[in-house]
């Protein structure tokens, strides 16, 4: 489950096993599988631009992303074709004006050997957590995910904050910090920090002055 703000985006990560690698994704629209509508599939892309969908098989994860989600855009299912059968997994979407739990950004980038924090905004008092997707959970104060030290607090009001340290490439992958049974999705991408120089190039200006004589006649 996802709370989201009308008219807003969302993407969403959907995980399946690797003997699934080469077959088809679907993001289906309904709130009956067996009766649902495809919105959008990875072998035959959405023209209009409200669905997105891409499939990342070294990962096995394939992503759906939801534009200008609109009331009636609530119930979907990530599907997996296998012979005529599917794998599903579903997926519900609150539509409200202020989100129940949301971040800042859905896509962060964070530097090897360095931090990064999230601040996911919430509106209820159920216990806070930050998950790798597929992976563990870290609840409480403190905590490792992949053997990155993670730390959280909530020193500011209805705010979870979330830093990871000494970022590693490995790191990179969907997150989701969850209260209860509403999850919100973060992507991290960790890269090598870019090289800044402070030297500057100095170029010299050549000035010539012309003279222009009887140009004007009195």
């Amino acid at each position: 489950k996802v709370s989201v703000k009308t008219g807003k985006s969302i993407s969403i990560p959907c995980l399946y096993e690797s003997q699934y690698v080469n077959n088809v994704k679907y993001l289906c629209e309904g709130y009956y599988w067996r009766y649902c509508s495809n919105a959008v599939k990875t072998n035959k892309p959405d023209g209009s631009g409200k669905y997105l969908i891409s499939d990342d098989k070294r990962k096995k994860i394939f992503t759906v992303t939801i534009n200008q989600l609109a009331n009636e855009n609530t119930d979907y299912w990530c599907m997996v074709e296998i012979d005529g059968w599917f794998i599903i997994s579903y997926l519900f979407i609150f539509l409200e004006g202020t989100p129940s739990l949301y971040v800042d950004h859905q896509k962060i980038t964070g530097y090897i050997g360095e931090n990064i924090t999230v601040r996911c905004h919430h509106s209820n008092s159920g216990e806070m957590k930050w998950c790798r997707l597929g992976r563990n959970c870290v609840t409480g104060s403190s905590g490792s995910i992949d053997g990155t030290t993670v730390t959280a607090h909530m020193r500011d009001p209805n705010v979870f904050t979330v830093t990871m340290s000494g970022l590693k490439s490995e790191n990179s992958g969907w997150y989701w910090c969850a209260e209860a049974d509403i999850q919100i999705p973060v992507y991290l991408t960790v890269t090598e920090k870019p090289i800044t120089s402070n030297k500057y190039k100095y170029c010299k200006l050549s000035t010539k002055l012309y003279k222009y004589e009887n140009l004007i006649h009195l």
